[in-house]
């Protein structure tokens, strides 16, 4: 009975030894899986930080609202179709315009065969529309800055995006292709193309597949005369023939259809019908 007495006393005694050890080697558990907690947290603190910076695209519009004493301005789909195309995938769009503040749009694209579902969704939209009359200014300091620069598009652009009015403009998309960014152009738009160069002086679109509102659809809008006679594009030529002159091979679709060529970082869009091609095409460049 004595012996059996010593037993269970010295297995009390033991027991709460076993019972401290079983509570260290649960604290020890414990605290590495907080610690893993705060490391998986820490974790996805970072994923959500990089989830916060969306990469940034520069929608640049003419500031010229008329042309030869003729109004025109910017083709208001061929801001808004890309502007929705880009902010949908999450991207950062900033507008800016060669003067910057209010840009002027053509009467022309707010008519019924023209406003498309997104022009009029643009321009119900209260964010959008503040861009639109508060754009940024082009700036030299752009270049490089963002991911992806595109030139939109309107008979306004034959005026301020190429020349002297252009210079600015001209060492943005410059520095953004030198960069390796993407450079994208829709319908007039590519007349900011005809006069930059690569660092090596070479013409940006030398060898490379571009498009741009044609010279069959320039005819069939009567606008031939008019951008030849006030456009003064390099031999007083159609957009078209001034980027093949640069050694570009063009890319024609039939009139006014969806027609996009992506050659490298260049996306170039043909006419208004290619602004929401153009618009997916360049959100697929930054993916």
């Amino acid at each position: 009975g004595t012996a059996a007495a010593s037993s269970h006393a010295s297995q009390r005694c033991r027991a709460p030894a076993d019972g401290a050890l079983g509570s260290r080697s649960g604290s020890v558990a414990a605290s590495k899986s907080l610690s893993s907690l705060s490391a998986l947290r820490d974790t996805t603190r970072t994923a959500k930080f990089y989830k916060m910076a969306p990469k940034k695209v520069l929608l640049v519009s003419t500031s010229a609202g008329s042309m030869g004493g003729k109004a025109t301005g910017l083709w208001i789909s061929e801001l808004a179709e890309p502007y929705y195309a880009c902010t949908e995938a999450g991207l950062d769009v900033t507008i800016a315009s060669i003067a910057g503040g209010a840009i002027p749009i053509d009467a022309g694209s707010l008519a019924d065969a023209f406003f498309t579902a997104d022009a009029k969704k643009f321009l119900h939209d209260a964010a959008a529309v503040g861009a639109l009359t508060h754009s940024v200014k082009v700036d030299a300091s752009m270049a490089g800055a963002y991911d992806a620069v595109v030139m939109c598009g309107g008979h306004g652009t034959c005026v301020d995006f190429h020349g002297a009015a252009a210079a600015t403009l001209k060492s943005v998309i410059e520095g953004t292709h030198a960069a390796g960014k993407v450079v994208g152009a829709l319908c007039h738009g590519p007349c900011s193309l005809v006069d930059c160069v690569k660092p090596d002086g070479s013409a940006l679109v030398a060898g490379l597949e571009v498009t741009c509102f044609t010279n069959a659809e320039e005819e069939a809008v009567g606008a031939t005369d008019w951008v030849k006679t006030y456009a003064k594009l390099p031999q007083d030529a159609l957009p078209q023939d001034a980027l093949a002159a640069k050694g570009a091979t063009f890319k024609e679709g039939a009139p006014f259809s969806s027609t996009v060529a992506v050659s490298g970082t260049v996306i170039t869009g043909q006419n208004p019908q290619s602004a929401e091609e153009l618009g997916k095409a360049v959100v697929a460049a930054l993916a």
